[in-house]
């Protein structure tokens, strides 16, 4: 509890100094109020006049044009020779030479690499060839079988088969004939033998020439009936298969001719791509190499990237470049200008970039040129973060803003620091308070007017500040005296009191919430009666028990504060305010 008290005063204590000290140069006599213990809270008169608002940033001169020398060469080399910086060089001298000794040994091994693979391509191109003459010879060689199986079958039905049938046709015919005689022999063999013409022997002899016909007969019609009834239909069945097979081989032959041919040829294009990719390879040793020699592509006058970059290092800097130094890829080396006019490149903090834009004139100071002063305009702003100053503080966000200078820009040199103020604004007679009196919530900005002894919270309409002095549009008018000190929750309470209207009691601060009591006027305020507290205690005029030394030193720290860091240094000190009845809280 008592911390968090601590805390609010020591805040108050902060917005008081710089109250005092942030905007004395503008205040002149228009401050009134003290910092001891038991005065009026210290308060502003706005007042009437000129008001510049400005952007001022620092950077360093760069020329309009360049050529940007990188190291191309992949990976990490060393630098063996480097040019002295500012030397005046001619097209095609040598700037700078990196180590290529590496990568002259693996050309030596590509070269042999990019051979062997050379070999292989014409080996598997004769191999394509092979393929395709024993192909082509296989499918002939089955395609005649098919036919010749073809021409079997044919030759069996329609000559071989009849041929056989008549043979046995006529075989049968003729042991017929056999058979008819020796039966007609035999009969007269018979007759002559009852007559004791013939013997019996000779009879025997007839009777077996019979029996022998007859068997012939017998023997004739069953080959008949066989070659009909089974050594058809088995010959026949043999030589469709034979064809059938004839077929089918043709068809594996040529399927296997041509899945040996797209082996062949896939072999043939891996080997022809295997050679052209190790022939690319071997091309790019070569260009690496070349590489390793940084040529001028123009007559220019020679810089060292290192020498423009500033903090861009990641310790902080940028390791001078020199002989020896391992360099690393598309690592910037040299700059040469192509054209002698100049330009300012400055970081813009991202709370001040609503106000520079493109085409606002520049007032340019260089610390080498003293007394003397260049004009220009702003040229171009990045749309996105400097990624350098990113990467050292995430939270600092700055973007890279150039600024064209005038062409009288004789004796500015590259890598020159200068100091750039952009003019955003100028009124002859605008109404102007300090920064630290107005607070925003949300959209609108308050501001606590002092008047009749009374404090009042007014809503404003505020434009451009120059971190300094903010110009009011309308709702406070030229001799009103306006709190330096707002109260540290006025981020919390919504603005109810219109421009120009009576301030409402703090009970009726309650907007949009059921039961809220109605706006009431407030007390007075007795300037006078606004008492310090004891030592560190709470309270909100915050001023008691300061030394003038630690509200000098608050003083120069919250001067180099933006409006948004103020804004949030307030509402933290609102957060951490004790609770209603604790000590130090409201009661």
């Amino acid at each position: 509890m008592i911390s968090r008290a601590f805390s609010s005063t020591r805040l108050v204590v902060a917005l008081a100094a710089v109250a005092v000290g942030g905007g004395a140069w503008a205040l002149r006599g228009s401050f009134q109020g003290g910092s001891n213990d038991g005065e009026a809270p210290a308060t502003f008169r706005a007042v009437r006049g000129p008001l510049s608002i400005q952007v001022v940033e620092t950077g360093s001169i760069q020329p309009r044009e360049q050529l940007i020398l990188k190291n191309e060469v992949e990976g990490q080399t060393t630098l063996l020779y480097l040019i002295p910086e500012g030397t005046q060089v001619k097209k095609g001298d040598l700037l700078a030479q990196l180590d290529g000794s590496k990568l002259t040994d693996q050309r030596l091994e590509q070269q042999i690499t990019v051979q062997n693979a050379e070999a292989a391509f014409v080996r598997a191109r004769e191999n394509l060839e092979v393929e395709k003459s024993v192909a082509e010879s296989n499918i002939s060689k089955e395609t005649l079988a098919l036919k010749f199986a073809g021409d079997d079958l044919k030759k069996y039905l329609e000559g071989d088969y009849p041929n056989q049938v008549k043979e046995a046709e006529a075989r049968i015919t003729l042991a017929e004939g056999e058979l008819k005689r020796a039966t007609e022999k035999l009969e007269w063999s018979r007759v002559l033998s009852k007559e004791k013409y013939v013997s019996a022997t000779e009879l025997e002899g007839d009777e077996l020439a019979e029996r022998k016909a007859r068997l012939d007969v017998e023997l004739a019609e069953s080959a008949l009936e066989l070659l009909r009834g089974f050594t058809y239909e088995r010959t026949k069945t043999k030589l469709e298969s034979d064809l059938e097979q004839a077929g089918y081989s043709l068809e594996r032959t040529k399927r296997k001719a041509n899945a040996d041919l797209v082996q062949a040829e896939a072999d043939l294009k891996a080997k022809e791509s295997e050679f052209q990719r190790q022939q690319a390879k071997l091309k790019k040793m070569e260009e690496q190499i070349e590489k390793t020699k940084l040529i001028a592509p123009r007559d220019g006058l020679v810089v060292y990237a290192t020498s423009t970059q500033g903090g861009g290092g990641r310790g902080g800097g940028s390791e001078p470049l020199a002989e020896g130094q391992a360099i690393r890829e598309r690592q910037e080396l040299i700059k040469l200008p192509t054209a002698e006019d100049m330009m300012a490149v400055v970081k813009v903090h991202e709370s001040r970039l609503d106000k520079v834009r493109p085409g606002l004139p520049v007032r340019l100071t260089i610390d080498a040129l003293p007394g003397r002063e260049f004009k220009g305009k702003v040229l171009r702003i990045a749309p996105l973060p400097d990624a350098t100053n990113m990467w050292m503080n995430p939270d600092l966000k700055v973007y890279t803003t150039e600024i064209q200078i005038d062409r009288n820009s004789e004796g500015l040199r590259t890598g020159m620091s200068c100091q750039a103020q952009v003019l955003v604004a100028e009124y002859d007679a605008a109404i102007s308070v300090p920064v630290q009196a107005v607070v925003r919530q949300g959209a609108r900005a308050l501001v606590w007017v002092v008047r009749g002894g009374r404090t009042e919270e007014r809503v404003v309409e505020v434009g451009l500040d120059n971190n300094r002095m903010i110009h009011v549009l309308k709702g406070l008018e030229e001799g009103e005296q306006v709190l330096l000190a707002p109260p540290l929750d006025a981020g919390d309470r919504t603005p109810v009191t219109p421009a120009g209207g009576a301030a409402l009691s703090p009970s009726s601060q309650k907007i949009g919430t059921e039961g809220a009591t109605p706006p009431t006027p407030a007390p007075a305020v007795d300037p006078g009666a606004t008492k310090a507290p004891e030592g560190e205690g709470g309270g909100r005029s915050g001023r008691g028990g300061r030394s003038p030394e630690e509200r000098e030193a608050w003083k120069k720290k919250m001067e180099s504060m933006t409006p948004e860091e103020r804004e949030k240094m307030r509402e933290q000190g609102r957060d951490r305010r004790p609770p209603e009845g604790e000590e130090g809280g409201p009661k």
